[in-house]
């Protein structure tokens, strides 16, 4: 037996990071202060609810994003589980002939100018035809992290009544396992059994100093062949530099002009979230087949095989933590980023490999609890770090309310109680950030952002301890607007 398989067959089975335990009540009712905190949460997803989907932001980021809507529906399924389901439905209605959920689903009455890349430079349709792009939507041809069969076992557990009278996840079952198939089989570009990313934009964390190195060899695009929307909503000096975009937008151009066929490119990454997600979405997968009345022990296998290929390819024990695979460069990425942190979600990582996570993200590097209330997305004793720049440093709020999952999954009740107070907190301080100053709590980026009020909203109903509208017999009668639309 080898190193890999003796430390992953000595953990004791657990309880899943995303299916907690039932607790009391929704706790929004339990006081004015939280009930505050839910109604101006619940405000900021009413104002970026389209009618089918939810904006991230309405001024910044005026589409549907993937794994945004992903993360909005695990907190929407408190407000409405219609609306939930909804939100998903709608993005995998753009999903592509050859199992890719695209990252960015346009809304055609949103002007060309409004962001960019822009329908127009993606031209999902033409240069998508042979992948099987949909004709009668137009997307980018990239994809995002795979969430959404997370999202949606949550928002069937938030009321199975409804999901089953809806047929919700009879419907979304083959697409999310198409999803599946396609990033397993397309995306293994190092043939280890890990996905691989070919663009930073795909792995969603776009700034991060992990992709400096990569990048560095990509020839950018001329400056005057693009006019970058962004600065006209966010100062220069907390957005991707002008070098970094135009290599985004070669890298991009070159996959749409190869048809957007995997495996040629420059950029090619194997990165420790995107990863331990499809296994958490693998595992919830699994649920859902069983739901429907399907063998989930495949899926099960498959979760464990990738567990141990995460391990066995991106751990460094040396540091405590994962790291990034360059599979051009011919080596892992040195830098330490929030990604290497994200696998602690897994319940079935081995106890050594929890345990040292947790060090590493208590220590000087990341600082929870002693210097940051949320996780920085980069070292915080790093070259590059930057407090306020994209991804080089501030924290945000998906990341943190990932590893508050998994501080509980590994038993670190009272550091994941913090993290959450944190979240809610400044959650509710900045207005709903896009992100925050990690040491500060200064808000940056956009507000009203839709996956911060999501999930403080995820959070505020789960409650200290991690109990829930998740967890087994919870029929999440209260407080929800069955019929709502908007």
């Amino acid at each position: 037996m080898d190193r890999t398989a003796q430390l992953t067959a000595r953990l004791p089975e657990r309880e899943p990071a995303y299916d907690p335990p039932a607790s009391a009540p929704s706790p929004h009712a339990a006081s004015p202060h939280a009930a505050s905190l839910h109604a101006e949460a619940a405000r900021v997803l009413a104002q970026n609810w389209t009618g089918a989907s939810t904006v991230p932001s309405r001024s910044l980021y005026p589409h549907q994003w993937s794994w945004d809507s992903a993360f909005v529906a695990i907190g929407l399924r408190h407000l409405s589980p219609l609306r939930a389901q909804t939100e998903l439905e709608t993005l995998l209605a753009a999903q592509w002939g050859d199992g890719r959920v695209p990252h960015i689903v346009f809304n055609p009455s949103v002007p060309l100018d409004a962001y960019f890349p822009s329908p127009d430079f993606w031209r999902s349709s033409a240069a998508g035809r042979a992948a099987g792009a949909p004709r009668t939507v137009q997307t980018s041809g990239i994809v995002q992290p795979p969430v959404h069969a997370l999202a949606a076992w949550l928002v069937h557990r938030a009321d199975p009544g409804l999901s089953r009278a809806r047929g919700f996840l009879a419907r979304v079952y083959p697409r999310l396992a198409a999803w599946h198939r396609y990033l397993l089989h397309r995306r293994d570009l190092g043939g280890g059994g890990l996905v691989c990313v070919v663009h930073p934009w795909e792995q969603g964390m776009d700034n991060s100093p992990c992709w400096d190195a990569p990048l560095s060899r990509v020839t950018p695009a001329p400056a005057r062949s693009f006019r970058r929307a962004d600065l006209d909503h966010g100062a220069p000096q907390d957005r991707p530099t002008d070098l970094d975009y135009g290599r985004y937008v070669r890298l991009a151009a070159d996959y749409r002009d190869g048809g957007y066929a995997d495996g040629d490119g420059e950029f090619a990454v194997e990165d420790p979230a995107f990863n331990a997600l499809l296994i958490a979405s693998e595992q919830a997968l699994a649920r859902i087949a069983g739901e429907l009345g399907a063998a989930g022990t495949a899926r099960y296998a498959r979760a464990e095989r990738l567990t141990a290929a995460l391990v066995e390819r991106l751990w460094d024990p040396a540091g405590g933590l994962f790291r990034c695979l360059d599979l051009r460069g011919g080596g892992q990425i040195p830098e330490r980023s929030v990604s290497g942190l994200v696998p602690l979600l897994l319940p079935g990582l081995p106890r050594e490999i929890s345990g040292a996570l947790v060090r590493t993200l208590c220590g000087p590097h990341f600082g929870l609890g002693t210097s940051t209330e949320l996780v920085p997305s980069y070292d915080l004793l790093g070259e590059a770090f930057d407090p306020h720049r994209y991804w080089r440093g501030p924290a945000w709020f998906n990341t943190s309310w990932l590893l508050e999952r998994g501080l509980r999954a590994h038993g670190h009740r009272e550091r994941a109680d913090a993290l959450r107070a944190a979240v809610l907190r400044l959650a509710r301080a900045g207005d709903f950030a896009e992100y925050v100053d990690p040491r500060t709590g200064e808000a940056c980026g956009a507000t009203g952002f839709s996956w911060t009020a999501a999930l403080a909203l995820d959070l505020l109903h789960r409650g200290p301890g991690g109990g829930g509208a998740d967890g087994a017999g919870d029929r999440a009668g209260g407080g929800h607007e069955e019929g709502d639309r908007g």
